[in-house]
């Protein structure tokens, strides 16, 4: 098969010949489909996030089932499926207490070292060289994933257009339903809306938040973000975001902020737009050791309370996620403005590392 291996930070990734990966216990090889173009990503390739290498990123992953391995119920070749970027094991001591979104075995093997969890990859190149896989390594032909993270899709959700289901709609929805609880009538603020936090909006509008707030510095992503669920914009490069945003709530703040782009400036900024007693939902990765200063002072005394939001959990929310989808209160198509083939992949992490892609971005393998 064909994918991009990333070999060294800084460098374009390569489109090589891999051999085609073989599914082991309780997992599913996928012909993926389409594969998002991601921040997170884009963090590894620049060196910023640690990895191993040689590698195949790519975690935003829709396809088609085409060979199980042993221990696998409720899946089939032919199945149209979405895959979360969390994959979780289902047995340690997070997954049994329903914390599959912190699941330490994905951490502890797929995130440091590569590896699906007996501690090999399955990806190599023909003459037998592993190839470390980020979550399954979706910018490929073909890939393979621990059956935990495969969900099946409705006849009418696109396929190559649900491969956002699994990080970018998958992250809002834990940041949203999980860790900010969102209620129907609660104010919203989404700092920085690109691919996820476009997402954010959608989720925001889909569990009845009103008004959501749309805040960032590119008046063509504030415009996009009115599309995808905001009912009000701020751009940051014009205005003091955190004081337009208690104007535009009668001078409280917003019951939630959102940031999601894993920036010191617009987290501090979340942080100031919140009401008293309000809720900060950290879910934008930044490079190691980036830190924030918050004052001590007003998590004391107002009661402000920030809380980081990873993913969502993978077999109790992706179900409801898809369903959304299924349910149109989702637009899986929507967010999507740039579309590039796989020998193109080095195009869509340039055009994404310089702010050039509104919404999302997909590659497609065919």
């Amino acid at each position: 098969m064909r994918a991009a291996v990333f070999s060294q930070p800084g460098q374009p990734m390569s489109v090589d010949e891999l051999a085609l990966p073989e599914p082991g216990r309780g997992e599913i090889r996928l012909k993926v489909a389409a594969c998002g173009v991601c921040h997170t990503d884009l963090h590894v390739l620049k060196g910023e996030v640690a990895f191993p290498t040689p590698a195949v990123l790519g975690h935003e992953v829709s396809g088609v089932v085409d060979a199980v391995g042993p221990n696998v119920d409720g899946a089939a070749p032919g199945d149209r499926v979405a895959c979360s970027f969390i994959m979780p094991c289902g047995a340690c001591g997070y997954c049994v207490r329903g914390r599959e979104d912190l699941c330490e075995t994905f951490f502890a093997y797929n995130r440091l070292k590569g590896q699906l969890y007996d501690g090999s990859t399955r990806l190599y190149r023909p003459n037998g060289e592993p190839v470390a896989m980020y979550s399954m390594g979706g910018l490929a032909e073909y890939a393979v994933t621990p059956a935990t993270s495969v969900f099946p899709l409705p006849e009418s959700v696109p396929l190559n257009d649900a491969a956002i289901i699994g990080c970018s709609i998958f992250t809002a929805y834990g940041a949203v339903r999980n860790q900010a609880d969102v209620r129907p009538g609660q104010s919203v603020a989404v700092f920085a809306v690109g691919g996820v936090g476009t997402q954010v909006l959608q989720m925001a509008r889909a569990f009845g938040a009103s008004p959501v707030i749309a805040v960032d510095i590119r008046g063509d992503k504030l415009e996009k973000a009115l599309e995808m669920g905001a009912t009000a914009v701020v751009n940051g490069a014009e205005e003091d975001a955190p004081a337009r945003v208690r104007e535009l709530t009668g001078g409280r703040g917003v019951d939630v902020a959102v940031e999601a782009l894993g920036s010191p400036v617009t987290a501090r900024q979340a942080f100031e737009s919140v009401r008293d007693g309000g809720k900060v939902v950290l879910i934008g990765i930044a490079a190691a050791g980036v830190e924030v200063p918050l004052e001590i002072t007003r998590f004391v005394r107002r009661g402000v309370t920030v809380v980081g939001s990873y993913g969502a959990k993978a077999r109790s929310d992706m179900p409801e996620v898809i369903e959304l989808a299924r349910r149109g209160a989702v637009d899986v198509s929507a967010p999507i403005t740039r579309r590039y083939a796989l020998d193109e992949v080095n195009d869509a992490y340039a055009a994404l590392a310089a702010g050039e892609i509104v919404g999302r971005a997909v590659i497609e393998m065919e």
